[in-house]
């Protein structure tokens, strides 16, 4: 596993606000191994890996959310905090709580345009 493995789920807003999110951090973190879906589904899944450089500072062109989106990262320490600076600085978030393992940490989020 990379130091920069991210998971992220998101629920609330639709596919495109989804996809806005994850847009959000292909600039930190590169292309996801795994884009959400355009299924009906309520709670989506995108995954980042590799060496986790993007081309820029995550301020990517980001369209506004249709409505809030709770979203959860999922990795390293450092992968979550990487995650959690670059969607606050692209939405309006606010921080719902963090849990801390051996290796892995979680971080949640409420995200608004």
């Amino acid at each position: 596993m990379s130091d920069t493995q991210l998971t992220v789920t998101l629920s609330g807003g639709d596919v495109d606000d989804a996809r806005a999110v994850v847009g959000a951090l292909e600039g930190t973190f590169g292309p996801p191994q795994e884009r959400p879906s355009d299924t009906d589904a309520t709670v989506r899944m995108a995954t980042f890996g590799g060496e986790g450089e993007g081309t820029g500072d995550g301020q990517a062109d980001v369209r506004p959310l249709s409505e809030p989106v709770t979203v959860t990262v999922q990795g390293t320490p450092e992968a979550v905090r990487r995650a959690s600076d670059a969607l606050s600085r692209a939405f309006t978030a606010r921080d719902e709580g963090a849990a801390a393992g051996d290796q892995e940490q979680e971080c949640q989020l409420v995200l608004e345009s």
